[in-house]
């Protein structure tokens, strides 16, 4: 514009204004350049609104505008230059703080993951001596109710009927697990572990692992069932006279009973065999075999959802499975110093085996459990809630309105059924070791006195913890609560808030008198059919009993909706799978 300017300024001839000020004309071209080019630089259009001229096409790039033609010839050439670039990529910084609910989220689940194996083993902990007083419960306190209870029968005539009972329902229930174990340890010995010894250590290893992945599945289906065919002994026996019956007799299911408990017996038999052959093997190859597939337990369980539900299931398995295998591996180490004629040092040959494997499920079952609070956001202290929870279950079998005895709750909570295991330890233990002269009983009958002893102060001590745990978790009050009653296509009744008095005044009955007295027979509404316990109630997720059930669609919404923690049980299911 300049060069044309210039050009035509001499050839005006005519034109007295522009010919005779060519200084002020380029002053004036000089000033609309300037204002071009601040005009371009400020990032506003040029020409402004109402002009004709057409402004610069400039887009933007990440943040940055495209220069005009003259911006890119006065560049210098040090602007693109790689020391430029490196320059900018070694003193370029950024602030975390600016996503600070982010970074903090990280920091909770590294400290969560660091929190687990401690909490879980304190769980592991409490949960392996509950199993271990259910478990001490069949050798010492059973057969003492069991004599209790013939005696009381026996000398029946001279005392007469009460309550229109023989017997209380608890004392039925004990005659009843003391006959079977009686008849499934004498049907025990038609088996011959020898015999199942060679059978087994004559397969190939594939086939010894493929039979002992298969020997889980079948021990956790007998497990599930098991119970049931149990219970439903227990309340056929004792179910009031007065009622319509509605059931195929005590015998049958009797005889369903001493079946389930033999065939679980050697179940657990074969799972024990298959394991000493694991430990006898010469390359150990099996054995390493075996506890691979705990690792592969990772992969089935850390890659799904899970919530709090599920994962109480899958603590409870944890803790079922662990005291099973140190059953499992005292067999074996029975087993073995039989055949080695119990020379002390062959325990030591056997006793790096014996920690690996135990090493092997503790490593697993913390991975797991870190891994699986992780990825479903899960936090540490819900362990602590899961221990309120067992420990509920132990405080309310001392409450006068108990409705089960502890051993049947537990194996209800996690699927541990101690009567079969008892019965195989029984059966090892006799043939291993053999009773002969007065010397050997008198050390039988002081073992005995030690097993009594260790229950009783197992006990008093798990009592005291489990007080401790129920008082934490605020959970006292509900023990007090009779248990609701329900009749089929009814909802549960909501339990009252204070244990009432006929006249309808509370009563003022201490905690800890509570946890000791006697249970007290309650008459029963003989309209109800079935009798769940008080604290079905408590430790609620988000969808609990504060959502109202209409009649007709109150049976669906009750297995659809979340359940409590104290509902649940090894093999409810709630979510998308039974671990």
């Amino acid at each position: 514009m300049a060069g044309v300017a210039d050009a035509a300024a001499p050839g005006s001839s005519g034109d007295g204004r522009r010919g005779g000020a060519p200084e002020q004309q380029q002053q004036q071209q000089d000033a609309g350049r300037g204002e071009q080019k601040s005009s371009c630089s400020s990032g506003e259009s040029w020409p402004p609104a109402g002009g004709s001229g057409q402004p610069p096409q400039r887009t933007e790039t990440l943040g940055f505008y495209e220069s005009d033609r003259e911006r890119k010839k006065k560049r210098s050439v040090s602007d693109l230059s790689l020391l430029r670039f490196i320059s900018a990529e070694l003193t370029r910084g950024y602030f975390l703080e600016h996503n600070e609910a982010k970074y903090t989220e990280r920091r909770e689940r590294v400290y969560t993951c660091m929190r687990i194996p401690r909490e879980l083993e304190k769980l592991m902990f409490f949960g392996i001596f509950l199993c271990l007083d259910a478990f001490l419960y069949v050798f010492t306190l059973l057969p003492l109710r069991v004599f209790l209870a013939l005696f009381q029968f026996i000398t029946l005539p001279c005392y007469g009927l009460r309550d229109r009972r023989l017997l209380q329902p608890a004392q039925v229930c004990d005659i009843f697990k003391g006959v079977i174990l009686v008849i499934c340890y004498f049907m025990m010995h038609y088996v011959d572990y020898s015999m199942m010894y060679h059978l087994i250590r004559g397969q190939s290893v594939i086939k010894l692992y493929i039979i002992y992945n298969m020997l889980e599945v079948a021990d956790r289906l007998f497990s599930s069932f098991g119970q049931d065919i149990l219970d439903a002994l227990y309340w056929t026996a004792t179910e009031p006279k007065e009622r319509k019956r509605a059931h195929i007799g005590v015998i049958p299911h009797f005889f369903m009973a001493v079946l389930y408990v033999f065939l679980h017996a050697i179940l657990i038999m074969v799972q024990a065999t298959t394991l000493n052959v694991a430990f006898n093997s010469h390359n150990k190859s099996l054995l390493t075999i075996m506890m691979s597939n705990n690792f592969v337990e990772i992969k089935g369980s850390v890659f799904k959802k899970f919530e709090k539900n599920n994962l109480f299931q899958m603590s409870n398995s944890d803790i079922k499975e662990r005291f099973t295998n140190y059953v499992l591996l005292l067999i074996v180490c029975l087993r073995n110093m039989e055949q080695f004629s119990w020379n002390p040092d062959h325990l030591w040959v056997l006793f790096p085996d014996v920690c690996m494997v135990i090493a092997s499920e503790i490593a697993v079952d913390i991975v797991k459990h870190a891994f699986i609070t992780k990825f479903n956001d899960i936090t540490a202290d819900v362990y602590s809630e899961y221990r309120a929870s067992l420990a509920f279950d132990l405080v309310s079998s001392r409450q006068k309105n108990a409705y089960t005895d502890y051993s049947d709750s537990v194996s209800r909570r996690m699927g541990f059924i101690p009567l079969p295991l008892a019965v195989l330890l029984i059966r090892v233990v006799t043939s291993s070791i053999k009773v002969q002269g007065v010397l050997a009983y008198a050390c039988v009958v002081l073992f005995y006195c030690g097993l009594i002893s260790l229950k009783v102060l197992n006990s008093i001590v798990l009592l005291g913890k489990s007080c401790q745990y129920v008082k934490e978790a605020k959970m006292e009050e509900k023990l007090f609560n009779p248990p609701p009653t329900s009749t089929p296509g009814k909802p549960l009744s909501k339990p009252q808030s204070k244990f009432k008095s006929p006249h309808g005044i509370p009563t003022d009955e201490s905690f800890s008198a509570s946890v000791t007295n006697q249970p007290v027979h309650q008459k029963e509404n003989p309209t109800s059919l079935l009798v769940t316990s008080n604290s079905d109630q408590f430790l609620t997720t988000p969808d609990g009993e504060d959502k109202d059930i209409s009649q007709d669609n109150s049976e669906l919404k009750h297995r659809s909706s979340k359940k409590d923690l104290l509902e649940i049980d090894r093999f409810t299911i709630c979510g998308n799978r039974i671990d």
